[in-house]
Order: structure tokens, then sequence, then C-alpha cells
């Protein structure tokens, strides 16, 4: 799949892979997230990555010297393009979610799809909120997942954030669940990065089961005396 070239004027070649390096030793850190509760994090953006029919196709920032560059690649570099076909999309232009994980604490605000790309960079920091917070383990989550939740806040027209009870399982703990819930699957689709369990404050849970079954998205399912949803990216079904 043809890249889309990155848009920018002249880029400081130094100050460019300077910043780059502060992100990554941030995010390696942590620091970009906020932990225990104490606060909410934005996501700082580096990498997008755009949806295609053939999958994901990635731009990076443009770090090589402007003066280096072939006179067509300046000309690309500097021609201004769409951000994205009509053809391939269609829906909001920005989309932002909020979370707050009901076992560690952590919670999240950000803007994780703008003018028709996924950001790289949000997608990190929802993939580390959303781990296995028994082992630490990180996967990435669908952004499917993300989308089915994005819609899921419209139709209920809610701000709060979603409470996590359950994001990413690895094998692992879904084995571990399964020794003591006849209620955990085998082949969970929490251990794909494509399920979460999930509540909102104030909001029944028999009002967000209804509100995903009109939706007719992937499965559903209602947990009423543990107080949460099931969302997942397989076929629409619901129990």
């Amino acid at each position: 799949m043809n890249k889309q070239p990155f848009k920018n004027t002249t880029i400081d070649e130094d100050i460019a892979i300077a910043s780059r390096r502060k992100f990554l030793k941030h995010l390696a850190c942590g620091s970009v997230l906020a932990m225990g509760g104490s606060g909410v994090a934005t996501a700082a953006v580096r990498e997008v990555i755009y949806p295609g029919q053939y999958g994901h196709g990635r731009i990076h920032l443009q770090t090589q010297p402007v003066n280096t560059l072939s006179r067509s690649a300046r000309s690309r570099l500097f021609t201004r393009q769409p951000e994205v076909s009509d053809s391939r999309f269609y829906g909001p232009a920005n989309k932002m979610l909020s979370f707050e994980h009901a076992h560690t604490g952590d919670k999240l605000k950000l803007t994780y799809f703008e003018r028709g790309r996924y950001i790289q960079g949000a997608l990190q920091e929802i993939n580390y909120l959303l781990r296995d917070y028994h082992t630490d383990d990180i996967h990435p989550i669908d952004t499917a997942l993300l989308d089915q939740l994005f819609d899921l806040k419209q139709t209920l027209g809610v701000t709060q954030p979603f409470h996590i009870v359950s994001g990413y399982r690895s094998p692992f703990t879904n084995a571990q669940l399964r020794k003591h819930s006849h209620g955990v699957a085998e082949h969970s689709f929490h251990m794909q990065g494509r399920a979460i369990d999930i509540r909102l404050e104030g909001i029944a849970t028999s009002t967000i089961k209804n509100a995903a079954l009109a939706m007719a998205k992937g499965g559903v399912g209602y947990y009423p005396q543990n107080n949460f949803v099931h969302l997942d990216t397989g076929d629409f079904r619901t129990w």
C-alpha cells in the first residue's frame, strides 16, 4: 500500500530527532500516563496509522535533512495532499475516549483518531492502560473495539469515562480465571485484545446493554450480578 507523504514545512533534523527521543523516553517510563488516579493524560503524536483496504499504513516523522532530498522528493514533501480519500473514510473526523481502570486506578482521556487516521501514540497509551493488570503484559487493542466504544458513547450520549473491569487478558490469567469461573471462555477474545468489560457511572448496565444491542456490532454479554457489560469484535451475538 502506498504511503501518503508527510505534510510539513522545513524541519530541523536535530530538533525532530531530539523530540522523538524525548517522547520515547517518557513513553518507556510510563510518564505519559496518569497513574494511580492522580490525573488525566493526553497523547503526544509522533506517528499515525491510517486505515485502508489492505491494512494499516504508517507515517513517520521526516528526519532526513531537506537539502539532501532529491528534487522530486522535495516536491512530494511540500505538496499538500488530502488527509484521506473519501472512498476510504466516512464518519467523525476526530474520536475521543475516556477510561478509568477499576483495578489499577489509571485514568486516560485522549483523542485516538484524528482526521481519518489512528494516532499511534494514543493507541500505545490505550494498550498500556488496558494491559493485563495481573501480569503487566501488554497487547495491541483492536481499533475496531475502540470504535465500538466510541459508537456506544455516542449512542448513549455520555461524556463520563468508561470504567474498565477487564481489558487485555494474557493466556496465563485467562487459564487461572477459568479455574474459578465457568463464565470465562477458553479462547476468550480478551486474549486477542478484542474484548473489554465495562460499566459507566450513573448508567444502569441494562441501559448499556440495550444501547450495545441496538448497534448490532460484535458480541454483547450482560452480567448484571457483576455489574458490567462485555463487548468484543467477534460476530454479532448476545448472552
